[in-house]
């Protein structure tokens, strides 16, 4: 199962690979997929490790460069020199929609805030923010299928339930408006960084 920032690049990844390989080869890892792993490509965005798998079965360490293509028209990571710290910079305008509007809601933006220093529960988030059950929690699993938050630890319960602890994929965000062009910039975190099938095949 995908986790976090490789959940928020999976959303975009489907439709980039079907502009850069062609109908042919789309069909060729399509049928080879479902036959090693009954699964589709359009499945297999969310497996990264198979889809990795098929593509150097067909193409060595060429699937490498084709990896790297494709994730770039989606993202690049670079590392601020001197500084233990990484900044994606969202090409996809799908993502860079979904974090603009998570920041252009306020319930988000403050569930995001109170996430992004250390890891909460669910209730204790609601009752931080001050927000109501049922539309927090629409906002915060919303956030999380988004792959804006992830999993980080869990509480046990009295009764021995464990309860999932989440935190946000990122620390800080810069937005650039040039002539009517937004560049979104996220400074991930390490674990975000640590956890990431996708980020090594990205980074600069």
């Amino acid at each position: 199962m995908m986790v976090g920032v490789d959940n928020l690049i999976a959303r975009s990844l489907h439709s980039v690979i079907q502009v850069n390989l062609s109908e042919q080869t789309i069909k060729k890892i399509d049928n080879r997929l479902v036959e090693k792993y009954g699964i589709t490509l359009s499945q297999a965005v969310e497996d990264f490790q198979k889809l990795d798998d098929v593509l150097r079965e067909f193409f060595g360490e060429g699937a490498v460069g084709i990896e790297r293509k494709i994730f770039e028209s989606i993202c690049t990571v670079s590392k601020v020199k001197n500084k233990d710290e990484e900044w994606m910079t969202i090409r996809d305008s799908n993502i860079a929609k979904t974090v603009l509007e998570s920041f252009g809601d306020e319930d988000k933006k403050k569930i995001m805030s109170v996430l992004m220093n250390e890891p909460h529960i669910v209730s204790e988030v609601l009752s931080i923010c001050n927000l109501p059950q049922t539309s927090g929690y629409r906002k915060i699993n919303s956030m999380i299928s988004d792959g804006l938050l992830t999993v980080q630890g869990y509480i046990t319960t009295s009764d021995g339930k464990k309860v999932n602890k989440y935190i946000s994929i990122f620390e800080n965000i810069k937005i650039d408006i040039v002539k009517n062009n937004v560049t979104v910039k996220v400074k991930l975190k390490n674990d975000s960084i640590k956890n990431s099938l996708m980020i090594p095949l990205i980074r600069n």
